[in-house]
């Protein structure tokens, strides 16, 4: 009897156990097999879909580079994998990404993992289709036109050069990533929200930390529960939306001045106002805060990777320096002039900085599409419902239009040549019908960041090369410490 109990006891705590999760990867196994499509002769990518229901999503968090590198290096340049709760298909090269950036609405559609579409919200730019999205892309455009960007230089130097002269101040030196976030959400925060310097002052500490912890937790498993990543989000995003609607009700009660520029979010209003359902407050909230995250997370990882880059090469630095003193701006600017645009579209080289930085570093690492219909991909077949992430920073590495690609060499831009040899190998801002739509103002804003920075400072990385990482932009674990010291012109 002691016996029988024994091996009852083992049977039920060790055995039984054993073959339910034996049962359970079969299980799995079959249901993976069964999203193969049929009625398609291609087989599906190879790779590995990784435990049951849970997938290879904590490896890819937890990992982040190390496991799409180790991916890459197995699979090539199309492989399967189970990410956020769906069946995915990661593609690079930019053939492979040309294919599925210009089948939009027709191939795929845009999809990102249940907890982005959440925090975000459904009716943001980057989560609707069709009319909607054409709609509301053309009211944003507007806030990005050459004459709008012309308005914003004033403030974004004015901002810059705040931010430089308190690095230049600092006898110990500064934490450039979060530096950084700080001054991209407050020029995000006047030009795109409209914010006053004032209120932008008040506001700026309490929103920058509610936006990270809202941006720690966008790719998150979509369980809202308490203290999940899913439900901290959402109470960030509250935050938000509460100050976001504070001044979007101050807009409102406020007379339009027509010969007056009008930022982003008035000209969302308006927008809304045009439409037959009228005002939306929440959708209105929604595209702000979109405007925000899009507006600072980018562009502050990008300005951290140029400081880090141009400290490791001071021969960048020395001639671009050197471009700005052909152009009669090296003395002028350290002098206080004020840049225009067109004084920012003659710096060649300077733009050829930016490319460069975002080639090798660009701050979004891909994005996220579902196909609509079973279709073929190089010779496998994408099953209808999979998702489909697309690589921006994969394809930057096997393209080859870029010899020696893990050198800094902006020279390699000064002819059209590598970014011309295929449209889709250099795409830092995605590309297609959902291309960034702050593109041009990413651009303006980092010309002046780097100007401005050349022309004031010297620096010194106190930690040398940092580790670089990804979640969900691209920063240093360090965070960059780095020491500015005042330049002065020979």
């Amino acid at each position: 009897m002691v016996l029988y109990t024994l091996v009852a006891t083992f049977l039920c705590t060790l055995v039984l156990p054993l073959l339910l999760f034996l049962a359970t990867a079969k299980l799995w196994e079959i249901y993976i097999i069964r999203g193969r499509d049929p009625s398609c002769p291609r087989p599906l990518p190879p790779g590995t879909m990784g435990l049951p229901f849970l997938g290879e999503t904590l490896q890819m968090v937890l990992q982040r580079r190390k496991f799409l590198r180790i991916k890459r290096q197995k699979y090539g340049c199309i492989y399967k994998t189970h990410l956020f709760g769906n069946p995915t298909v990661r593609v690079m090269g930019a053939d492979n990404v040309r294919q599925i950036l210009m089948a939009e609405h027709k191939l795929v559609a845009v999809q990102w993992p249940a907890s982005v579409r959440t925090i975000l919200g459904s009716d943001t730019l980057s989560n609707v289709h069709g009319a909607q999205h054409k709609n509301k892309k053309k009211a944003i455009m507007k806030a990005f036109s050459r004459e709008a960007l012309e308005n914003y230089v004033p403030v974004i130097q004015e901002e810059v050069r705040s931010a430089v002269s308190d690095w230049l101040r600092s006898e110990s030196g500064v934490l450039v990533y979060p530096e950084m976030k700080r001054l991209m959400f407050r020029i995000a925060m006047r030009i795109l929200l409209g914010f006053e310097p004032e209120q932008t002052k008040t506001d700026e500490q309490d929103l920058v930390e509610a936006f990270e912890e809202m941006i720690k937790n966008l790719f998150s498993l979509p369980i809202d529960v308490p203290f999940s990543g899913l439900y901290r989000g959402l109470k960030a995003r509250s935050f938000i939306h509460s100050k976001i609607e504070e001044n979007i009700k101050k807009k409102m009660e406020k007379c339009i001045d027509e010969t007056k520029h009008r930022d982003a979010l008035q000209l969302l209003i308006e927008n809304c106002r045009k439409n037959e359902e009228g005002l939306n407050m929440q959708e209105i909230k929604e595209s702000a805060t979109e405007l925000l995250f899009g507006g600072h997370e980018t562009t502050a990882s990008t300005a951290t990777s140029l400081v880090m880059f141009l400290g490791l090469h001071s021969d960048v630095i020395m001639r671009v320096r050197q471009e700005l003193r052909e152009k009669e701006l090296l003395d002028s600017l350290s002098q206080d002039k004020r840049l225009d645009i067109e004084m920012l579209e003659q710096l060649k080289y300077t733009g050829c900085v930016i490319k460069e930085t975002l080639r090798i570093n660009p701050p979004v690492p891909g994005g996220f599409r579902v196909a609509l219909k079973t279709f073929e991909l190089n010779g496998y077949q994408i099953p209808k419902g999979w998702n489909v992430i697309y690589s921006i920073c994969d394809t930057h590495d096997v393209a080859e239009a870029f010899p020696n690609k893990q050198d800094f060499h902006p020279e390699r831009f000064m002819s059209k040549a590598p970014e011309d040899a295929s449209r889709f190998s250099y795409i830092p801002f995605g590309g297609g019908a959902r291309r960034c739509v702050g593109k041009e103002f990413a651009k303006v804003l980092l010309k002046i960041f780097l100007v401005e920075l050349v022309t004031k400072c010297n620096w010194t990385l106190l930690n040398g090369p940092p580790t670089m990482k990804t979640g969900p932009t691209v920063y240093p674990v360090d965070n960059l410490p780095t020491k500015f010291s005042s330049y002065v012109s020979n």
